[in-house]
């Protein structure tokens, strides 16, 4: 007699890294022949416990080594309090825990959330990584969504037509220090939403259907089919996590030399202890190299791998791409080309970083911020100081932004000539950057109009070396007008809100003869503002400064 298992196959599908274009893993789908089992495993916990561990089994008959995605029931975690036979299986398939993430899925009506916690936790301690699955068209609460602090949040397709939503579970992932990823990407129209809205991982027939064989590539678009994301002060490691292919630190040489020549795609392996922290790291050349040349097999095939590896680089999973290239920059020239172990909290890897993928994506970014700078003075434009405010709103953090021109500019030009106008906005721009150095960002927005964003210990020399200065072009004296914003958490909504805010201040500063100021704070129109380079007084109204 047939049991119910005999017509039940898997399908594989990749999730796609949008930032290297390849597969970061795999999630490994039930497609039942017959029946509707996966209906009567949402309600039965016992069989829903039962398809997850035959999902890993059947990943490990497809000899697959990237991690896995396995889904299961919500409501099966709070009632089993974990999956018993999973832990086994994961051993018994070659594999470590944390090469594997569940997917909890929808339903969560009617799911305790303590007991849901409770299993989560259990599953963490076990080594297991979390994702939440389905959100956006689910009913998970949101405060749920936040305690599970998932590893990975997966958004539903239908977020796809709202940027503001993908862009906003993007900030709540960084404040949880989860990955976003998009399901269903079926078209580039979809790729180009996703990419510039923040998401760093997803899936869909885009890039690859579900197959019954794992599909070792994946048709990622060129990046110019989607705008380009928002620009970071310093990427994410997060985004540039690749898989990586670990043995524990007991393998043999064999057992290393097996793994790499039947998977030419792996660039070296890592070496973890019981907890996951990488121990050595083995290079693939040096390895195989020292494997082929004479006598080579003889010596090392039975002995422990490690005595061929070398200590591990790593970085910690919040670093970003530049401290990446500081780790890769110490040390000999013939490492230069190993993978980069990135660890979480624990010190567990989690992936490894290639230089290559590195090097190309600050290498688009560079040419990307050239794009956008000003021809005149080589400083950024308006966008990248806006996109630059709306992450400070974002992170909650106190700030100023200011707007900085010269009075009559156009007399200066129509009086002293052109030339010495452009030297001019060259030298305000040089001046300008000096003054706060390390402590704010500096735009030429077009013109003779500068924009400055600035942490509090930045605008007490904005004011003195720059405005206060003296200037002249031509042999004429000339005057600046500064308009500062002073933002708090929640005292303004976006950039846009600041700017609306300068623009009377810079009217009101223009009122006024000689070099001038105008400052107000929307964090203490109440009271009277603390903040030492706020010149709004106790009268509630902005102040000037003239000189």
């Amino acid at each position: 007699m047939r049991s119910w298992t005999d017509a039940l196959r898997f399908a594989f599908q990749p999730v796609v890294n949008l930032t290297t274009g390849g597969i970061a893993a795999l999630e490994i789908l039930a497609r039942p022949e017959t029946g509707d089992v996966l209906a009567e495993a949402r309600r039965d916990p016992e069989l829903d416990g039962r398809l997850a561990v035959l999902a890993l089994r059947a990943a490990a008959r497809r000899e697959a080594l990237l991690p896995l995605h396995i889904n299961v029931f919500a409501a099966t975690l709070a009632d089993l309090g974990g999956i018993g036979p999973l832990p086994r299986a994961v051993q018994e398939a070659g594999r470590m825990p944390w090469e594997v993430t569940l997917d909890i899925v929808p339903p969560y009506t009617h799911v305790p959330h303590r007991a849901l916690l409770e299993a989560v936790a259990t599953l963490r301690g076990q080594g297991f990584r979390i994702s939440a699955d389905g959100i956006g068209d689910g009913d998970v609460p949101l405060r749920l969504l936040t305690d599970l602090s998932p590893d990975l949040v997966k958004l539903d397709a239908s977020l796809l037509g709202r940027t503001a939503a993908v862009r906003a579970m993007r900030t709540l992932c960084e404040e949880l220090g989860a990955l976003l990823a998009v399901e269903g990407v079926e078209t580039e129209g979809h790729y180009g939403v996703a990419l510039p809205a923040g998401a760093q991982l997803a899936q869909g027939e885009l890039f690859a259907p579900p197959a019954r064989i794992p599909v070792a590539n994946v048709y990622v678009p060129p990046r110019s089919a989607a705008a380009a994301p928002p620009p970071r002060s310093g990427p994410s490691v997060r985004e540039f996590v690749r898989p990586a292919a670990l043995l524990p630190v007991t393998a043999s040489a064999l057992q290393v030399r097996a793994l790499l020549t039947g998977s030419p795609e792996v660039s070296g392996v890592l070496l973890v202890d019981r907890t996951g922290a990488p121990v050595r790291s083995v290079h693939r050349s040096r390895f195989l190299l020292s494997m082929s040349g004479r006598y080579g097999h003889a010596l090392y095939a039975d002995r422990p791998a490690l005595k061929l590896g070398d200590a591990p680089r790593t970085v910690g999973v919040d670093a970003t791409a530049w401290e990446v290239l500081d780790v890769v920059a110490v040390g000999g020239r013939d490492r230069t080309s190993d993978d980069v172990a990135v660890v979480d909290r624990g010190g567990r890897c989690v992936g490894v970083v290639r230089l290559a993928d590195l090097v190309r994506a600050l290498a688009e970014t560079r040419v990307e911020e050239a794009a956008g700078l000003n021809p005149l003075t080589r400083l950024p434009g308006s966008d990248a100081i806006t996109g630059e405010t709306d992450r400070w709103i974002a992170e909650g953090r106190v700030f100023a932004l200011s707007w900085l021109d010269i009075d009559h500019f156009k007399q200066v030009n129509d009086g002293a000539g052109f030339a010495a106008g452009d030297e001019l906005i060259r030298a305000v721009g040089r001046a300008l950057q000096r003054a706060v150095a390390g402590h704010a960002r500096v735009g030429h927005v077009g013109g003779d109009d500068f924009l400055v964003l600035a942490d509090e210990e930045g605008l007490d020399r904005l004011v003195s070396d720059v405005l206060d200065a003296p200037w002249s072009a031509g042999g004429r004296p000339v005057t600046l007008s500064l308009a500062t914003v002073v933002c708090g958490p929640g005292g303004v909504a976006d950039h846009r809100e600041a700017a609306a805010s300068l623009a009377p201040l810079k009217k009101a500063a223009k009122a006024l003869r000689g070099a001038r100021a105008c400052c107000e704070s929307p964090v203490c129109r109440a009271t009277p503002c603390t903040l030492p380079h706020c010149l709004k007084g106790a009268g509630g109204a902005p102040t000037r400064r003239t000189g």
